[in-house]
């Protein structure tokens, strides 16, 4: 009797436990269907080129980069990086370096923020910024928070700016300032 006892007392403890784990499905393929966050590739010191007709046109180098699989890939660089554009001679024409970027593949989109600058060595201006877009798919780089645009005659500030991806045509909205540089002013020591 004490045996019959024993025995029932562990099979209803074993139902109890059986029965107390259960998951709705929709929970389940919930919890299944989560995207996994983790980079599918980490690299490290990356330098990247890439070349149209035997000549080296842009250089992406950066000191880490993640890439991220799935609907929407891109490519994320958490300690920044820098782009060079060349010329068909091979000299550098303009850079574009941040703190912090990322490149979305299949919608040609990279967002570049912390400490941005473009400096285009033709024209000898320098862009800075904190957050800035560029379209591949339109050519044209965009920024939607203050900008200072030193140029070889001129400081102008403004509150946005856009810019064709050579950084030879752009404009600046809302101009908050404009300083004009002259060369007598300046003292050598």
């Amino acid at each position: 009797m004490f045996v019959k006892f024993i025995r029932s007392i562990v099979l209803a403890i074993a139902g109890m436990m059986l029965f107390s784990c259960e998951n709705s499905l929709s929970k389940i393929s919930e919890i299944t269907n989560i995207e996994d966050t983790l980079a599918a590739i980490t690299t490290y010191d990356i330098v990247y080129s890439r070349s149209d007709s035997g000549f080296v046109q842009v250089i992406l180098s950066g000191p880490l980069m993640k890439r991220y699989v799935g609907d929407d890939e891109y490519n994320e660089f958490p300690e920044g990086f820098k782009i060079v554009f060349l010329d068909n001679d091979g000299n550098e024409t303009s850079v574009i370096t941040a703190n912090y970027g990322v490149d979305y593949q299949k919608r040609k989109y990279m967002n570049a923020r912390n400490d941005v600058v473009i400096k285009n060595y033709e024209t000898g201006e320098e862009l800075y910024t904190e957050n800035l877009i560029w379209d591949k798919k339109s050519k044209l780089i965009r920024a939607n928070t203050f900008v200072k645009l030193v140029m070889p005659d001129k400081t102008i500030f403004g509150d946005s700016m856009w810019a064709n991806e050579e950084f030879t045509e752009h404009e600046i909205f809302n101009i908050k300032g404009e300083f004009e540089v002259q060369e007598d002013s300046l003292v050598s020591n």
